[in-house]
């Protein structure tokens, strides 16, 4: 999907900590979303993605700093804001103890439309809900629940699209299924900002943004992030690898160890690292060590041993 030069979404050095400053959930935070850019904020659980989205939203202040949405600021215009998006939050919170369609008819109400008004924004989401459109939605499966929030956030067509975290918990088929649907609705120009803990997401975005601690670690496309990997990256197996990477992680020449599966992901800290020696150095013939190349969650892990 091509994006314009306008920016959906300008945030600019925000900062927001809980616990009269104890806990600091972000630390000078500033990012842009292009108008109809997939914009992916990734990263752990604690790391700032539920404030920040939550402040886009005009739920929460920030302590300092500000952000934009389609050029109304977050805090003084927010009436205008909450008409323009759609906003799916980490946790379930329809209410349950109405069907599907009630939902889906009190949040059209609520923005003074009609499910009819623009049933074609989400016909392809809500033909796979429909047949259970008199269940409750307390009732529903994790996948549905899911598609029929998501349907519930664009039922007024919004211009931006936030949704925090919406495929954890879920089954690996709906959460293909739904990012699927997120690439369709960047077709109709709604800008998509969307936080995940999974790296593998990180990929089907247009650009991503890594944070952790509060802090923006990095943002670019996932392939620009991928190609500035600096590192000579080598893949480690063999018998009782969790005593391997013990062994590895106090060796003078590791800068770091990372368990990736059935294998390690190591990197020497010097260029001239040869796997014989680390072989040696395990006096374990039978180890098995070849070059690879990174993935998004090895650029993460790198970024964050910096």
């Amino acid at each position: 999907m091509a994006t314009s030069d306008f920016k959906a979404i300008e945030i600019n050095n925000i900062s927001k900590s809980y616990d009269k400053g104890k806990v600091v959930a972000l630390d000078n935070v500033s990012l842009s979303v292009k108008k109809g850019e997939l914009f992916g904020l990734v990263g752990p659980d604690g790391a700032g993605k539920t404030t920040l989205l939550r402040i886009i939203a005009t739920l929460l202040l920030p302590d300092s700093g500000g952000a934009k949405l389609d050029e109304y600021d977050c805090i003084k215009e927010y009436k205008p804001i909450r008409q323009r998006i759609g906003y799916m939050p980490g946790r379930f919170s329809l209410y349950q103890d109405l069907t599907i369609e009630e939902n889906l008819n009190f949040f059209a109400t609520i923005f003074n439309t009609t499910v009819e008004e623009n049933f074609n924004l989400i016909k392809e989401i809500y033909v796979q809900i429909e047949p259970f459109k008199n269940r409750r939605a307390g009732k529903l499966s994790g996948g549905m629940k899911q598609k029929l929030a998501l349907c519930c956030a664009l039922i007024h067509k919004p211009s931006v699209l936030i949704l925090d975290e919406p495929t954890t918990g879920v089954d690996p088929v709906s959460r293909k299924e739904f990012w699927d649907m997120l690439g369709r609705l960047q077709n109709d120009g709604i800008t998509i900002i969307v936080s995940t803990p999974y790296m593998d997401e990180a990929n089907l975005c247009d650009k991503i943004a890594f944070i952790h601690h509060g802090k923006i670690l990095t943002i670019n496309t996932p392939n620009n992030i991928i190609s500035s990997f600096e590192n000579t990256l080598w893949s480690v197996s063999g018998h009782h690898l969790f005593d391997i990477m013990k062994k590895l992680r106090i060796w003078k020449e590791t800068k770091s160890c990372f368990s990736f599966g059935e294998s390690l992901h190591y990197i020497a800290k010097n260029n001239s690292f040869s796997p014989k020696d680390l072989i040696e150095y395990l006096g374990d013939s039978s180890v098995k060590i070849h070059k690879i190349e990174p993935s998004i969650e090895d650029c993460f892990m790198s970024l964050m041993q910096n």
